[in-house]
């Protein structure tokens, strides 16, 4: 018999009014677990609960929330292998990214919060002399900023990462000395509450975390709309998030979003093509293509677009997709039916645009049939007006737009044709000439570039132009984005 998990609400686990539904592997169509429904008035609760417990918890010394955030670490990575095992389960995720991606960069979220508490929250500001006037005698000023927690924040999660992403809204959040209501996705949610058993085992007082699931709108609507809330942070498609933002709008709650993306791969006439390849093909490695920040969108120079297209061609026939237990799978399942649907028919799309399907575009057929597969796939002699170009899959798909033009003429309209979108989330951009490659990425319109690369500095910000999202986290940014500046001034 399956576990029936159910709901964290002010330190105590508690029944849901509306039952449970179940959690699909999508590997192979299992169940995995039984995650809780709950109801408005559950979520409402636990808003509550989280608003009664922030007076304490924000005074608390930053000592004692650091050093709870350090046991959860030490109880997640006890708990490490079955963790990563339910994560696998619930995300379809290979057994190398759901135990490095997801629960080592869980753990590794909860060490850096636990270091973050007692970053300083106070900065003194130059001193101001002041003549004698209408607001009183002459003098010098003082002033402080100093940084206070929002109050309850609620963490709504993406299905892609149900550790990496809920741990990057938790820690640093519970570090400031908020309280919080995480709303994790319906498709994976088990795994969150497994972080909310490391908290609870780890000391975290009762309110201070509370965490609620369901498959319903109203669950998430709650949870935002919820009077005991004072900010939201999501991470989700640009279309919820505007949605999120409206509410937000009309009392003025905080919001830190993390929206869609189609990130730019800008590869100009002199780059090192192989690197290249190896950084566009993670869109189809990480997480079957369900992932933001992929250079899901290559604008390649037509000097060296046909070999690029080769060697990604090559490059596509290595990867194994299969089951993401199996010894060797680089490519697992999307997280659902209705996903691999979606994805499939963005492919169809792209044909009948006039896009050509240089590998791919059949379903993959793995073990009994069962299983929701996409076969990576890659989309050539695109343009800019396309649908697949313009709007985000999130799936191994990758289209590749040709641009011409030598020189200064060349750079401005690879620069042009990568700004022609909606979405500015992060871009890449490849050149052997260094100082070419930092010029055109100073022209980007994404909230970050990477050069010559794909890696992340963990410490840099981390955030979106356009509609890719509002605000920055990751590193001392994320304890900024949960916390409030006041200014004290005084006179000396």
């Amino acid at each position: 018999m399956t576990d029936a998990q159910k709901l964290y609400i002010g330190g105590e686990w508690a029944e849901p009014d509306g039952g449970h539904y179940e959690v699909v592997n999508p590997a192979d169509e299992s169940v995995v677990g039984l995650a809780p429904e709950a109801s408005r008035a559950q979520v409402e609760e636990a808003a509550r609960a989280a608003a009664g417990a922030f007076e304490a918890w924000s005074r608390t010394r930053p000592e004692e929330r650091a050093a709870i955030l350090d046991r959860a670490a030490d109880i997640m990575q006890r708990e490490f292998e079955p963790w990563a095992a339910l994560a696998r389960a619930e995300t379809g995720a290979p057994s190398g990214i759901a135990r490095g991606m997801q629960v080592g960069v869980g753990v590794a979220r909860f060490r850096r919060y636990a270091k973050g508490a007692l970053e300083p929250v106070e900065r003194g500001l130059p001193p101001q002399v002041t003549e004698a006037g209408p607001m009183g005698k002459a003098g010098i000023l003082g002033a402080l900023e100093v940084r206070q927690p929002v109050g309850v924040v609620t963490c709504i999660t993406s299905y892609n990462n149900p550790w990496a992403n809920p741990a990057g809204k938790v820690a640093p959040a519970l570090a400031m000395g908020n309280t919080v209501v995480v709303k994790p996705a319906p498709q994976d949610p088990l795994s969150v509450f497994k972080m909310a058993e490391a908290l609870a085992e780890a000391g975290v007082p009762a309110g201070v975390v509370n965490v609620v699931s369901g498959r319903a709108v109203e669950v998430g609507e709650a949870a935002v709309d919820s009077p005991y809330v004072d900010m939201v942070s999501f991470t989700g498609s640009t279309g919820v998030g505007q949605r999120i933002a409206e509410v937000c709008g009309r009392t003025m709650k905080r919001q830190l979003m993390e929206l869609g993306g189609k990130g730019a791969a800008v590869v100009m006439d002199d780059a090192d093509l192989d690197a290249a390849v190896m950084g566009i093909g993670t869109t189809f490695s990480f997480y079957s293509g369900q992932i933001c920040t992929a250079p899901t969108r290559v604008i390649a120079h037509r000097a060296v677009y046909d070999r690029l297209i080769e060697k990604l061609t090559g490059y596509l026939a290595f990867m194994k997709v299969g089951d993401p237990g199996a010894p060797g799978t680089v490519v697992g399942p999307v997280i659902s039916a209705a996903h691999r649907d979606r994805v499939e028919s963005y492919v169809e799309l792209g044909r009948k645009e006039g896009a050509r399907i240089a590998y791919g575009g059949e379903r993959p057929v793995v073990g009994e049939g069962r299983g929701f597969y996409v076969a990576p796939t890659l989309l050539v002699d695109c343009t800019n007006d396309m649908r697949v170009v313009r709007e985000e899959i999130f799936g191994p798909v990758v289209v590749v737009v040709p641009f011409d033009g030598d020189g200064e003429r060349g750079e401005d309209e690879a620069v042009r044709l990568a700004n022609d979108s909606d979405f500015g989330l992060l871009s890449y951009v490849w050149s052997g000439d260094s100082a070419r490659a930092f010029r055109v990425a100073r022209r980007l319109r994404a909230g970050g570039v990477g050069v010559n690369t794909i890696g992340r500095n963990m410490e840099a910000p981390f955030g979106g132009f356009k509609r890719s999202g509002v605000g920055r986290d990751v590193g001392s940014y994320a304890l900024h984005a949960y916390s409030e500046t006041q200014s004290i001034v005084w006179t000396g």
